[in-house]
């Protein structure tokens, strides 16, 4: 690096936006010398929040924070001061609101019934005992890429602990052996107290306005270029001394084509794959538009640079079925308390307190949650917003005779409150927006090691990949925080910076914790 050293982010994500922070803070990097192209007319990615109270709001879904785990991420954000709380961060603001707002779910499961299930106990057997424990032991080398389905018997996905982990952190059975494996160990603290949710952190609003504005700001106001509205299409590159060296960057920005002359010393940090592409949003009377692969921008740059080198992975182990890796949320809108009150009522939580509520008996496997209100930082006081999502999306609803994913805005509705006999017009003003995500988790996919390139592949001299689709071992995909800790690893070992990345926090190796964990699972 020299002061003449320019770092160009090919996506406006968290990972981007951390890259930049890092560079910044740790690395002396010149804000003026940073640019970063996104697609789209907002930052951000896939941490988005949009709308206002005569629209509806929306937002495609919302990260798990702890604070036991998410090591880069507070590192980063003990650094941004907050946009709400003067003279503090949004790392001293997090924790304040979640002072004040503890999780305590009483209403983790929902049966057919309408009935709270009782969730002291995992259900296990000793069969499935045995079973989790041999995958939790096994090597990633063994696991190769393998299904959870390979390792688990059928009974396993009806017990309470199951329909638990899954909704929480949306693994569905068809998915990675290894990356199941890798949440029980990173989340073993999780494990004793999945049926509460209480090790769950949440921002004070939703993740956009909380978590990207703050960063967002703190990089303009130190002169990070941002090129919206810009879709990078290619990159020229030629090799030195068996390295990748990337020499332009070609995108188009408002019909234009341009391109970026990446010079020797010069750094390309590229966003490769996208868990969020070809999203589509429906209304209260329209279903989502079902977007495939040919509708996906994201992918493209990736697929170049891989057919040309193996050292860059292999993207079609994520993005080749859509019918794997697709479920849908939606984010409803209400201008009257009616619903909070019977939900608040019915769950004994008032919003913010309690986590995720799974109807365990619900076709599409569907979950809701009441976050504290206000949820969006420009939300007067008589909205209320609350946010819900599905796991089976292709299966036709308990009360709505169609797939979720040809239901609009009030069919979802219709179904939400048959599973909680709940009349209709408690719902009647709100405008409830559903979101197809095809590749939501994609990162999931079974995959083998090689398929993951790592943060700066073995062959790169200039060229970074920071997303959900790089390797970090031990470390679990579908986090922020994996996002962030890749932007660091990155940063710092491009930058030479020679501060120690915060460690990965070994609480499976606590005999503390493994104990818990036992118990649980005997409960």
């Amino acid at each position: 690096m020299n002061k003449e050293s320019k770092a160009y982010l090919l996506g406006g994500g968290i990972g981007s936006l951390a890259a930049a922070a890092f560079m910044i803070r740790d690395g002396g990097f010149r804000g003026d010398n940073i640019f970063i192209l996104e697609a789209k007319p907002v930052l951000g990615g896939s941490l988005d929040g949009i709308g206002n109270p005569v629209d509806g709001y929306s937002m495609r879904g919302g990260r798990m924070f702890t604070t036991d785990n998410y090591e880069c991420t507070w590192d980063l954000f003990k650094s941004i001061p907050s946009l709400n709380s003067p003279g503090k961060t949004v790392f001293d603001e997090t924790m304040e609101f979640n002072e004040q707002h503890q999780s305590n779910c009483l209403a983790r499961l929902v049966d057919s019934r309408r009935a709270i299930v009782a969730v002291g106990s995992m259900g296990f057997s000793m069969e499935n005992r045995r079973e989790l424990l041999t995958l939790s032991l096994a090597d990633e080398d063994e696991l190769g890429a393998s299904c959870i389905t390979d390792w688990l018997s059928p009974e396993f996905f009806e017990t309470e602990f199951w329909y638990m982990w899954s909704t929480t952190f949306a693994f569905q059975p068809w998915h990675s052996a290894v990356e199941f494996k890798r949440y029980l160990h990173r989340f073993m603290l999780e494990f004793s107290r999945i049926e509460t949710l209480a090790g769950v952190k949440r921002t004070i609003y939703n993740q956009y306005d909380s978590l990207v504005l703050p960063i967002q700001s703190w990089l303009a106001a130190r002169d990070v270029h941002f090129i919206l509205d810009s879709q990078v299409t290619d990159l020229d590159h030629n090799t030195e001394k068996g390295k990748l060296v990337v020499t332009g960057i070609h995108y188009q920005q408002n019909g234009q084509s341009k391109t970026l002359p990446v010079k020797d010393g010069d750094f390309v940090f590229l966003q490769n794959g996208s868990m969020t592409d070809a999203s589509s949003l429906g209304s209260m009377t329209n279903a989502p538009k079902k977007l495939t692969k040919q509708d996906c921008k994201s992918w493209s740059v990736w697929e170049k640079l891989a057919a040309e080198n193996p050292d860059f992975g292999n993207p079609s182990a994520f993005n080749s079925s859509i019918a794997e890796s697709c479920w849908e949320s939606f984010t409803v809108t209400l201008k009257n308390p009616s619903f909070f009150d019977k939900i608040t009522k019915f769950s004994g939580n008032e919003p913010g307190t309690g986590g995720l509520v799974t109807f365990k008996d619900s076709n599409w496997l569907m979950s809701i949650v009441l976050a504290h209100q206000p949820h969006f930082a420009n939300q007067p006081a008589d909205i209320q917003v609350f946010w819900g999502y599905a796991l089976f999306p292709d299966k036709v609803g308990n009360f709505v005779p169609k797939p979720m994913s040809d239901c609009n805005g009030e069919e979802i509705l219709q179904e939400l409150c048959g599973h909680l006999r709940f009349d209709f017009d408690v719902v009647e003003s709100a405008n409830c927006i559903p979101c197809r995500m095809p590749y939501i988790t994609s990162m999931f996919m079974p995959r083998l090691r090689k398929d993951r390139p790592l943060p700066i592949p073995h062959s790169s001299k200039n060229l970074a990949l920071i997303s959900q689709f790089v390797e970090i071992p031990n470390d679990v995909v579908f986090t922020v925080e994996y996002s962030v800790r890749a932007a660091q690893i990155a940063v710092y070992q491009f930058l030479s910076i020679d501060h120690q990345i915060p460690p990965i926090s070994a609480h499976d190796k606590s005999l503390r914790v493994e104990f818990e964990a036992l118990i649980k699972a005997f409960n």
